[in-house]
């Protein structure tokens, strides 16, 4: 293998990494407009999602160029095709964390989250946000058992959007429908945020194993 053509694989590695690292501030800033109820912060994760699909094509353009003209095989060729499908899942984690930015943006000045689900709320966000962070380590050091890390913070979280459907459908809530409604999609969001920082995992598990996890 040349200098070049390894150069140019780990150069997609690294990008998808910061990729990574760029949509972890997306869930951050859109975690602190929602709940802050800081309209300027919201409008910076929304504005931001464009940087992301440049990034996303970027890597995309390098890996298709890596696959015309050095036909790569073995983990290599494992690396390039991963990365097509990893960048498209670090994309959408981009787009779920602008949907949270703009639940904020709609509710200004009120802050969107009723007090009774706060505190599950800021759970979810603290645990996808270390998905995010955990991804791009993983994506960088091509560590496996960090990628099984991954699915136990999945656990959680899935743990935390059912207790989130027991506050909202509870007798007690007093949030209204709109707020109910808000509850529901915010956990939905965080929730796949999480999913995909689970499949990013899977995808490193295949370019180090050439296997699928089970």
């Amino acid at each position: 293998m040349t200098y070049v053509f390894q150069s140019q694989i780990d150069s997609v590695l690294t990008d998808l990494a910061g990729v990574c690292r760029e949509v972890e501030t997306l869930v951050r800033d859109a975690t602190e407009a929602l709940l802050t109820a800081r309209a300027d912060i919201a409008e910076r994760v929304i504005d931001a999602d464009g940087g992301i699909d440049a990034a996303r094509q970027n890597v995309e353009d390098a890996a298709l160029e890596i696959l015309s003209l050095q036909a790569p095989v073995a983990t290599n060729l494992r690396i390039i095709v991963a990365a097509l499908a990893i960048v498209t899942d670090l994309d959408r984690m981009g787009d779920l964390a602008v949907h949270v930015a703009k639940i904020a943006r709609l509710r200004t000045p009120v802050v969107a989250v009723p007090d009774v689900v706060r505190p599950i709320i800021e759970q979810m966000a603290e645990v996808a946000e270390k998905m995010v962070a955990l991804t791009a380590r993983v994506i960088d050091d091509r560590d496996l058992a960090l990628a099984e890390d991954l699915r136990e913070h999945d656990d959680v979280m899935d743990e935390l959007r059912r207790e989130t459907f027991q506050r909202v459908l509870a007798g007690e809530w007093s949030g209204g429908v709109e707020a109910a409604v808000d509850m529901a999609l915010l956990s939905r969001y965080y929730e796949r945020i999480a999913d995909h920082a689970v499949a990013v995992a899977d995808r490193v598990h295949f370019i180090v194993t050439g296997e699928n996890p089970a």
